[in-house]
């Protein structure tokens, strides 16, 4: 019972903002002012038809969907062909290389914004798509490769001995037996990866100048920046802003809390 109460309250502390911020985009800013607790007086849906009528907002989504399945498509293939080599391979070296890739979870982006700059900019990368899906996955290699290896670890060694009795090469038996066996594991590095590519504010802002690459959350601040008086429309845009990303996680949740315990089951 103390912990469904306990449930109960997180579960409030979270849907309570959302409740309001909704309901405040339904009034007009005035309304907002007299009444900002209580339900619409009016309901002014034109505060969400108006954004959902703008080729900008849209724009900006699809902006957002092509930089994080990329982002995604990206980390994920190369995280995996990583993770294979550091799970399934003896070489030398490899628990120091490893751990230079652990290093990076500890290296923040912050640091490297200026450098990052200045290579992007001489690659010729500002204004292109490609100058954030590099980096994103770049720092998102540690943690999926992290994740990747310490699943690909608990295949039995027999499995791969016996693919290669049937005639099976390393990389037949990562294609064709790992990458199956490992779908929890992929697809909770793939839901991390997009939520964390589509939440990226700093890097988007920093290589993109024109307006027709913007993602959501630059889009986000500069609708804050025009319509500051504006209070039910931002609230509006707001909640508009969070709708794919909660939808995203509604049909992502199962795939991510399954693979997350797979892990857990397996270590």
């Amino acid at each position: 019972m103390p912990l469904h109460l306990v449930l109960v309250v997180v579960g409030a502390v979270m849907a309570v903002p959302l409740l309001y911020a909704a309901l405040s985009g339904f009034k007009s800013t005035d309304e907002l002012s007299r009444n900002p607790v209580g339900l619409p007086e009016s309901w002014v849906t034109s505060n969400y038809t108006q954004i959902l009528g703008s080729g900008d907002f849209w724009r900006l989504i699809g902006n957002s969907t092509l930089i994080a399945v990329g982002t995604t498509v990206l980390v994920v293939a190369v995280s995996a062909l990583s993770a294979f080599s550091f799970a399934r391979f003896a070489f030398r070296g490899r628990e120091v290389l490893f751990t230079l890739f652990t290093m990076g979870l500890m290296f923040p982006f912050a640091v490297a914004a200026l450098p990052l700059f200045l290579l992007l900019r001489s690659l010729g990368l500002l204004d292109n798509p490609l100058g954030v899906i590099l980096p994103q996955a770049a720092f998102g290699l540690p943690m999926t490769i992290i994740i990747l290896r310490g699943f690909f670890r608990q295949i039995p060694g027999e499995l791969e001995e016996a693919a290669t009795l049937d005639g099976c090469s390393s990389f037949g038996f990562f294609w064709r037996v790992l990458l199956p066996m490992a779908r929890p594991a992929l697809g909770t590095v793939s839901v991390l990866a997009v939520v964390t590519s589509w939440n990226n504010f700093f890097l988007p802002l920093l290589v993109f100048t024109d307006a027709q690459w913007w993602t959501l959350p630059i889009g986000v601040q500069q609708f804050q920046g025009q319509y500051s008086a504006e209070y039910a429309k931002v609230f509006a845009y707001l909640v508009l802003a969070m709708v794919p990303a909660l939808a995203f996680y509604s049909v992502a949740e199962r795939q991510l809390v399954g693979g997350i315990t797979a892990g857990a089951t397996k270590g």
